[in-house]
């Protein structure tokens, strides 16, 4: 069966050309207007936007793409575990400020999940191919090798949480966006002991990820003196926030306070310690960190915890990627923004 012709397959979709006859303007205005140029008076970008809803007419993007240099998207890579993006309520309200903000610059969001190490040969194919304009990068760990892969192919970059490896801000040269984990942990600390409360425990995240190293000196910045074993290991899950509230009991029964790391180990360890038949707040105060709503309003008692904006945090990133982007992070481009945390007083503490 002989293929279709030539004829039978040309792309009858309106041209530049037919939009600048429409308008009545010339094809070098109509590009300028569809490719965000400025330098076009607003009678006529209205003229040209008129006569491309009159037409129907859809940019060519591989075209757009050759005008402008830029693919309208942007890569989030998240170092951690699919099961963990899905299940955190943390990756979602990131991702969701991301998402917001990332529309309102007409740029797609391209989400990179790092399962393993086979995934970071996977992460530099993929940043190799000049897709994306730009990263944004967060959960990282102290052996990562994203770092290097964006170092690599000289990707604008802009990370989520201070990167982990000795020297990294001013070696990568790139900026970061992250919540005061030291200074908001240092509070919820200090709320316990204004309570009275002196057998303080703390349920830390992994030590591989410079959050819950920052939440740990935050907890030591108030109790110096305290018993090491009064700190246990966690991974930012459920599961792991019950496991150390279990160990923290066996070796401290008479414990009277404990600080979790996140909101879901702090959830964990609530469920034991009901399971051990220890009232909270009353014989155990228990303060989180994050204010996941979903989570923190829905304990039961309602749980005090230290406050991050996530979704701004995720829309900031968005921002200070665009600004280098555009040329427009002004003098000092390696400047990274520490947000402010609140503590949130609820029923548990």
């Amino acid at each position: 069966m002989p293929g279709p012709s030539h004829d039978s397959v040309r792309d009858d979709r309106p041209t530049l050309e037919a939009v600048a006859a429409r308008a009545g303007v010339s094809r070098a205005t109509v590009s300028r207007v569809v490719n965000g140029g400025a330098g076009v008076r607003k009678p006529l970008v209205d003229q040209v936007r008129k006569a491309v809803e009159e037409l129907g007419y859809v940019p060519n993007h591989a075209a757009r793409t050759l005008v402008t240099r830029r693919n309208g998207a942007v890569a989030v890579i998240i170092d951690e575990p699919e099961f963990r993006i899905f299940s955190d309520p943390f990756f979602s309200q990131q991702i969701r400020g991301i998402s917001r903000e990332l529309t309102l610059h007409d740029s797609q969001l391209v989400l990179l999940l790092v399962e393993g190490s086979g995934d970071f040969d996977q992460v530099a194919r993929y940043l190799a191919g000049g897709h994306v304009d730009g990263v944004l990068a967060f959960s990282l760990h102290t052996d990562d090798e994203l770092p290097a892969i964006i170092r690599r192919f000289h990707v604008p970059t802009v990370y989520g949480g201070r990167p982990g490896l000795p020297g990294a801000a001013s070696e990568l040269a790139v900026p970061y966006v992250d919540c005061d984990n030291r200074g908001g942990a240092a509070e919820a600390v200090r709320h316990l002991v204004a309570l009275g409360r002196r057998r303080i425990a703390h349920i830390a995240g992994p030590r591989d990820q410079t959050s819950a190293l920052d939440r740990i000196d935050g907890y030591r910045d108030v109790l110096p003196d305290a018993d090491p074993t009064l700190l246990a290991d966690g991974d930012f899950t459920v599961e792991g926030g019950a496991r150390a509230m279990a160990e923290l009991l066996d070796r401290h029964p008479g414990l009277d306070a404990v600080f979790a790391a996140n909101d879901l180990m702090a959830s964990g360890a609530l469920r034991v310690l009901r399971e051990r038949g220890r009232g909270v707040p009353d014989e155990v105060a228990l303060v989180g960190f994050d204010d996941m709503m979903s989570i923190a309003e829905a304990t039961e008692p309602p749980l005090t915890t230290v406050r991050q904006d996530v979704e701004g945090m995720g829309r900031l990133m968005v921002r200070m990627l665009m600004n280098r982007l555009n040329g427009e992070a002004g003098g000092d481009e390696q400047a990274s923004v520490i947000t402010p945390t609140e503590l949130v007083r609820r029923a548990s503490a």
